[in-house]
């Protein structure tokens, strides 16, 4: 099939999904707003009951560690902050619309969101030890929890196609994203920044979920971004593996654009380890 046909194809079930929640995009806008405070947001959240619930459990859970103390909204976006009240909002809302009704046909949705909890919290955590001030840090989280948004549109849209790429990955011993391209003709990347871009993200987000699995990355692209969210992705899989003993060759090329070494690998997956339970409790509080 030719490229073209394929974005057509994969365009035109993107605009078979429902567009993002009125209260959301509202939320989302307001967030944007350098004079709206934590006041408004909580105006905004309080008209939805459900992402009321959610934003409260979250301030709420293991991973803040204020279990039952959060007793408003207003304290509850203060605590959190407003990137982590858009993480909680959009995760809240994409679970709900790439999922509900629908079973996952080839892999679970526990392992697909907790894996990309993981992804987000570890970028979280390299974006702090990246040696330089980083004005791009906000979007570290959003970033690393939508990544994988591609392999949901494969598995609800193009089922017995991600199937045969996944049957390809295990019995070649290929990267997943290379056997999408083999039987695909595109990988969840590039599918993930299509939906996204559909839905008005900014490029700031888009673009490094797009080109995440990109050996050419454009130079408009931010390339600390990418190298974090590479490093963390990679890292992430290997932890759930339990084998981590190729990590620091796999990873050198990101290590070295990050001026960080070899010993932040074997760090942060002792993070990891340390927010099993924190990252369980978050997906929790958000499905």
């Amino acid at each position: 099939m030719e490229r073209e046909e394929i974005k057509r194809r994969v365009y035109s079930k993107i605009d078979e999904i429902p567009t993002l929640s009125a209260v959301l995009t509202k939320l989302l806008n307001l967030i944007e707003n350098k004079r709206c405070g934590s006041r408004d947001i909580a105006d905004a959240i309080s008209h939805d009951p459900v992402l009321t619930s959610k934003v409260l459990k979250v301030a709420n859970s293991a991973y803040y560690g204020f279990q039952g103390r959060i007793t408003s909204l207003t304290e509850a976006v203060t605590l959190l902050g407003f990137n982590m009240i858009r993480s909680i909002a959009l995760s809240m809302n994409l679970i709900k619309t790439l999922s509900s009704g629908k079973s996952f046909k080839t892999f679970s949705e526990k392992d697909i969101w907790i894996h990309s909890l993981t992804v987000a919290t570890a970028m979280q955590e390299l974006s702090k030890q990246y040696n330089r001030d980083y004005s791009r840090q906000e979007y570290v989280f959003i970033i690393g929890l939508l990544h994988d948004i591609g392999k949901i549109i494969f598995d609800q849209f193009f089922t017995e196609l991600f199937e045969a790429a996944i049957r390809e990955s295990f019995e070649k011993g290929y990267e997943l994203y290379v056997a999408e391209r083999n039987i695909i003709g595109i990988d969840h990347g590039e599918v993930g920044g299509m939906l996204l871009k559909r839905w008005n993200f900014p490029d700031v987000i888009v673009s490094p979920i797009a080109y995440h699995h990109s050996e050419k990355v454009p130079k408009r692209i931010d390339p600390v971004m990418i190298s974090l969210l590479k490093l963390a992705d990679s890292v992430a899989l290997s932890f759930y593996k339990g084998d981590t003993s190729e990590l620091s060759d796999k990873c050198a090329k990101e290590l070295e654009y990050l001026e960080m070494e070899e010993t932040v690998i074997q760090e942060l997956i002792e993070y990891l380890e340390d927010s099993r339970d924190r990252i369980m409790d978050f997906f929790n509080a958000i499905k």
